[in-house]
């Protein structure tokens, strides 16, 4: 993978998981619910949560590597937002969302491509 399609993925995940995280993090859940049917299993507290997990891995994929400050977190942020997906996933199979597990799948493997060109950075 190119440098320059490495930092598309890292746009495109940080975009996609900074929008969802703000969603999650900033409306009620009753407002939440009229979209996102799977919020009746979590509370007001735990969809923050994922919310701020979202955002907190959409500016880890970016931030960390463009400033040269821990680089490191990169990769682990997209890990992070991958296994973030993967737990989204078993959430839309458990209640039959079955075309939730698309989306999911689509971000998950976003983030992992991340993952996979960012890698190097491990080896510190």
């Amino acid at each position: 993978m190119t440098e320059t399609v490495v930092w598309i993925l890292q746009v495109v995940v940080a975009l996609a998981f900074g929008m969802a995280g703000i969603m999650k993090l900033m409306q009620p859940k009753e407002k939440l619910q009229e979209r996102m049917a799977w919020v009746n299993d979590f509370s007001q507290n735990q969809i923050r949560l994922i919310g701020l997990v979202e955002i907190l891995g959409a500016i880890g994929v970016i931030l960390p590597i463009l400033l040269n400050v821990l680089p490191i977190l990169t990769p682990l942020a997209a890990a992070g937002l991958t296994l973030t997906m993967l737990g989204a996933a078993l959430v839309h199979l458990r209640r039959q969302e079955y075309p939730m597990i698309g989306i999911n799948f689509v971000l998950g493997l976003l983030a992992a491509l991340v993952f996979i060109g960012r890698m190097d950075l491990l080896n510190m």
